[in-house]
This record gives C-alpha cells, sequence and structure tokens, in this order.
C-alpha cells in the first residue's frame, strides 16, 4: 500500500492538552483491543447492506481517478483491509495504541498510525481523495462533530469522497464495563437527516444514505452515508 511517506502529517497532543472524552475513548479501547477484535472479526463481511456501502464507496474513488485514502478510527483494521483489497490506496489511523499495533501485526503490509481525527493539522489541504469514517464519529461529543466534518472537508482534494458510518438515534450510550475491564466509553447514536445537514454546512454534497433496521446483535438501526466535495465551491 502507498501512502505519505513520512508520520509527520499526525500531531499528538499532551496529555494535559488532550480532552476528557479523547482519553477515556483510547484508554477505553486500549483496554479491549484483542477481545474487541476477536467479537467482531467477521465484520464488514458479515454484514451485506453495510460492505455494499463500502464496495461502493471504493468503485466511486477508483473511478474518480483514485488517490490516498484515510480511514479514521481504524481500530483492528478490518475496514481499512477490505478497501485495500479492493484497491483502494488506503491507510488507517487511530487514537488507540493498542488498536494500532494489532493492526499492524494483523496486516503487516498495510500502514497504520496513531492519531485523532480531531486535529487534523499535519494533513494539507487537498490532500486526499477519500476519508472514512466508519463507526468513529460517535465517539465525539455532539459539539467536536462540526469541526471534524470542517477539517475532512478541508484535506479532501475537490471531487473527493467521504464514506461514515454510525448508529441511529439520539441517546447517549455510556459503557463504563466490557470484557472484564473498566472503560469510560460514550457512543453518541447520531439521526441521519442530521448528519447529512451538518455535512451540506460543512460544505459538502451528500450522495448517498443507507439506513437498515438492527440485526439480532444490534440495539439500534444503522447508517451508512456517502458524500462528496464539490470540484468547484
Amino acid at each position: 500500500m502507498a501512502g505519505m511517506d513520512t508520520d509527520d502529517c499526525l500531531s499528538h497532543p499532551t496529555r494535559r492538552e488532550e480532552a476528557t472524552f479523547l482519553r477515556g475513548t483510547r484508554d477505553s479501547y486500549d483496554a479491549i483491543a484483542a477481545d474487541y477484535a476477536e467479537m467482531f472479526k467477521a465484520e464488514p463481511e458479515a454484514k451485506p447492506l453495510t460492505l455494499a456501502m463500502l464496495t461502493a464507496f471504493a468503485q466511486t474513488v477508483a473511478e474518480d481517478g483514485g488517490g490516498p485514502v484515510v480511514e479514521f478510527g481504524s481500530g483492528p483494521g478490518r475496514v481499512t483491509a477490505y478497501l485495500d483489497g479492493l484497491g483502494l490506496d488506503i491507510r488507517g489511523v487511530d487514537l488507540s495504541p493498542a488498536m494500532v499495533s494489532l493492526a499492524r501485526r494483523t496486516y503487516p503490509d498495510l500502514r497504520f498510525d496513531e492519531g485523532s481525527m480531531t486535529d487534523l493539522g499535519g494533513f494539507a489541504d487537498g490532500s486526499l481523495r477519500g476519508v472514512v469514517a466508519w463507526y468513529s464519529l460517535i465517539h465525539l461529543p455532539p459539539a467536536e462533530v462540526p469541526g471534524v466534518l470542517a477539517e475532512f472537508h478541508r484535506v479532501l482534494a475537490p471531487g473527493g469522497h467521504l464514506s461514515l458510518a454510525f448508529q441511529v438515534g439520539e441517546e447517549v450510550s455510556r459503557h463504563t464495563e466490557a470484557f472484564g475491564h473498566v472503560l469510560s466509553l460514550d457512543f453518541h447514536r447520531m439521526r441521519p437527516d442530521r448528519v447529512a445537514e451538518q455535512l451540506r454546512e460543512a460544505g459538502f454534497e451528500p450522495t448517498a444514505t443507507m439506513v437498515r433496521d438492527a440485526e439480532p446483535d444490534e440495539r439500534t438501526p444503522q447508517a451508512c452515508l456517502t458524500a462528496r466535495k464539490p470540484v468547484r465551491a
């Protein structure tokens, strides 16, 4: 896989500067990385409708000439690896060092780096052709989402594509324990119509929305949205 040539594209805030929600998310996923990867090892292939949205995203990016793609919140690397298998020039970025380490071991031919989607200052304007945030925006407090979407818009080249997935709803699901570990992890469910509105406010053109019912192992409906940065403002 090709991609950025240096690690300088990511900036790492000091612990003192880091927001509480980032610390909680990072530390929680550090604690459960191996168990989480085992629990979801069959995905994304196990969810056909969700998989179709990922496949369509990959095809669209490729048909527009391809180029660098980053998955922010890549976790154990399953989605990054799936998209790489479809021919995308993709790498993963995750907040959790344990997740990054696990992904590197599992997919040694792919690139995974530590970093936060809340701090993309090291990415140049228009440097990416695609951005994926697959169940990662859900860990942001709602007030943080518009700024992150604006940064996704900035780092995408004109005509670049964005793919999002999240749990549908309006409530916050707080997890304080999983797999025998103490956690501090919030899941902010989101409404597809509101996310589409926020995408437009950030300068994107939403291109597709898929909402499916919850499957037996899920608590809520699930949504996938794609959007495009206009070629001309």
